[in-house]
C-alpha cells in the first residue's frame, strides 16, 4: 500500500515543486538589473520581462535563453554575445539595439522593431522575423534565420 501511495503522490509533487525548479533566473542578477539596468554575463535565462523598459540595458553576453521579452522596450540595448536562444521577443523594441555575435536561435521575433540594430555574426537559425522591421539592420555574417514576410531585409 505505501509502494503504491509513493508511486501515486511522487508524480504529482514533482510536477507542483517542478514548477518553481523551472523558472532558472537568478535571483539576485534580476534585481541587479532592475535596480542599475545593467547586468552583464547574468543568467535570467527563463525571465519574465513582458513589456520590461531595459532601454539602453548593458546585458552584453548574458543568458537570456527562454525569456519572456514580449513587447519588451530594448531600444539601444548592448545584448552583444547574449543567448536569446528561444526567447519570447514578439513587438519588442529593438530598435538601435547592439546584437553582434548573440545567439537567436529559435527565437520569435515576429512584430519586432529592429531598425538599425546590429545582428553581425548572429545565428538566427530557426529564429521568425515575420512582421518585424529590419529596415537598415546590419545582417552581414549571420547565419540562416526566416526572413519571410519582415520588413527592409537586405543581406
Amino acid at each position: 500500500m505505501k509502494k503504491v501511495f509513493l508511486l501515486l503522490i511522487i508524480p504529482f509533487m514533482v510536477g507542483f515543486l517542478g514548477h518553481n525548479l523551472t523558472f532558472a533566473v537568478n535571483k539576485s542578477h534580476f534585481k541587479k538589473l532592475k535596480k542599475t539596468n545593467k547586468c552583464n554575463r547574468c543568467n535570467l535565462s527563463r525571465a519574465k520581462l513582458h513589456g520590461a523598459r531595459l532601454v539602453r540595458a548593458r546585458l552584453r553576453g548574458a543568458n537570456l535563453s527562454r525569456a519572456r521579452l514580449r513587447g519588451a522596450k530594448l531600444r539601444s540595448a548592448d545584448l552583444r554575445g547574449a543567448n536569446l536562444s528561444r526567447a519570447d521577443l514578439r513587438r519588442a523594441n529593438l530598435r538601435s539595439a547592439k546584437m553582434g555575435r548573440a545567439n537567436l536561435t529559435g527565437a520569435n521575433l515576429r512584430g519586432a522593431n529592429l531598425r538599425g540594430a546590429d545582428l553581425r555574426r548572429s545565428r538566427l537559425k530557426g529564429a521568425k522575423f515575420k512582421g518585424a522591421n529590419l529596415t537598415g539592420a546590419k545582417l552581414k555574417g549571420s547565419k540562416d534565420g526566416n526572413f519571410k514576410g519582415a520588413k527592409g531585409v537586405r543581406r
